[in-house]
């Protein structure tokens, strides 16, 4: 289907941006972005609570989201949010609406991770880290949260499905842990994203250049998370590299405009090929980051009801020692 009427209409507040490296890192960049990505409503009221998590960088921030329902037995979700690894912190609509919207419609507690950017030297495994942290202290802090520890899900956003997904693969190969579901919303998994279908590229050809990749560009994002060369990403860094055997049941949501989609859907075959429990949604109409933009908007209200269902859902009826939850 063509591109939401509604989001094309705010293709002009992005003029001038080429590059999702300058949208995030930029301050006039950053702004553009802020524009196009304020819409004039707001999520649901839910009560919110910062702490944070013990990692080996220093203490991870984090933001606790807490539902209505009284603790013990409730689902929890520990969500990271995009940026391009140099970008984004918990404030932006994709970290704070998409935790508030999902606290609210699975009666789930979020824990939302503001993990450490890609910038002033800062490079993979530092955010990494983080995440795995930040998963780790919410597992070993069920009771203290009151969450059910057999109802842990995580996931995140563009880069910050990278690092989820990363940090299920390290939870699973150190701890012997999976989280009851992994959900992935048009993540970055690939350090060099597969090429696109035809089908795709004639997609993204109706994009302003901020969505659209650019030949001869190279790989920055990538490059910079790890310090290096994309050769030397291993499968925590770059999870389309690692063994996927054993990993949990799975989720990924791609948008239908966003070249990142032949990433996601690359990843959705591979794991499917490893025997994973694997669903593959693709949103129509949408960007890429299109969490950041109100439920109001019909198929980001599908998608964030769908989100919801695997977190309500995910590891009810599973014993502890089914997902290796540690006692």
């Amino acid at each position: 289907m063509p591109v939401h009427p509604d989001v094309a209409a705010r293709f002009p507040l992005l003029d001038g941006l080429v590059s999702m490296r300058e949208a995030y890192s930029t301050p006039d960049g950053l702004a553009q972005i802020q524009r196009y990505e304020t819409w004039g409503s707001e999520p649901p009221e839910v009560p919110t609570r910062d702490d944070a998590a013990p990692g080996p960088h220093g203490p991870v921030p984090v933001r606790i989201y807490e539902p209505s329902v009284d603790g013990g037995s409730r689902p929890c979700l520990v969500w990271a949010h995009g940026g391009g690894f140099v970008g984004g912190d918990l404030d932006m609509r994709e970290a704070d609406w998409t935790a508030r919207e999902v606290c609210s419609r699975a009666g789930a507690v979020v824990v939302s991770v503001d993990y450490r950017l890609a910038v002033d030297g800062v490079h993979y495994p530092v955010p990494h880290d983080d995440v795995v942290a930040a998963v780790a202290w919410t597992r070993d802090n069920a009771a203290a949260l009151g969450i059910d520890p057999v109802r842990i899900s995580i996931g995140g956003a563009s880069a910050g499905g990278n690092l989820t997904a990363g940090a299920a693969l390290r939870l699973r190969d150190r701890d012997g842990w999976a989280p009851a579901a992994l959900l992935l919303a048009y993540p970055a998994l690939h350090a060099a994203v597969p090429a696109p279908s035809s089908a795709l590229v004639a997609k993204l050809a109706e994009l302003p250049p901020l969505f659209r990749p650019q030949a001869g560009a190279g790989h920055p994002l990538s490059e910079n998370y790890l310090g290096g060369p994309l050769s030397t990403a291993d499968g925590y860094a770059f999870p389309a590299n690692a063994v996927l055997e054993g990993l949990g049941p799975t989720v990924v949501i791609n948008a239908e405009y966003d070249d990142l989609r032949a990433s996601g859907e690359a990843f959705t075959a591979a794991l499917a090929l490893a025997g994973v429990d694997v669903r593959q949604v693709t949103v129509p109409g949408l960007l890429h980051g299109f969490l950041n933009q109100p439920a109001e908007l019909e198929p980001v209200g599908r998608c964030l009801d769908l989100m919801a269902g695997v977190v309500a859902e995910a590891g009810r009826h599973l014993a502890p020692e089914t997902i290796g939850v540690r006692s």
